[in-house]
């Protein structure tokens, strides 16, 4: 069992190996366009909540 737990974690030391990494840069770029997509989605569906909700409460509500 020692034995087979062993290989399983040479095997993926190995694999991790020939993973291609990022550079700091790449990644702090990445991470910022991940933050900038993320917050711009938000405000386009806040946008279109508040649109529906102003909606609804308008026309169907008659409030």
């Amino acid at each position: 069992m020692f034995g087979r737990l062993k290989a399983f974690f040479q095997e993926t030391r190995q694999e991790l190996r020939h993973v291609n990494w990022p550079t700091r840069q790449e990644a702090a770029r990445l991470t910022a366009f991940v933050i900038v997509l993320s917050i711009l989605l938000a405000l386009f569906l806040g946008a279109f909540d508040y649109l529906f909700s102003f909606m609804l409460k308008r026309f169907i509500l008659k409030v």
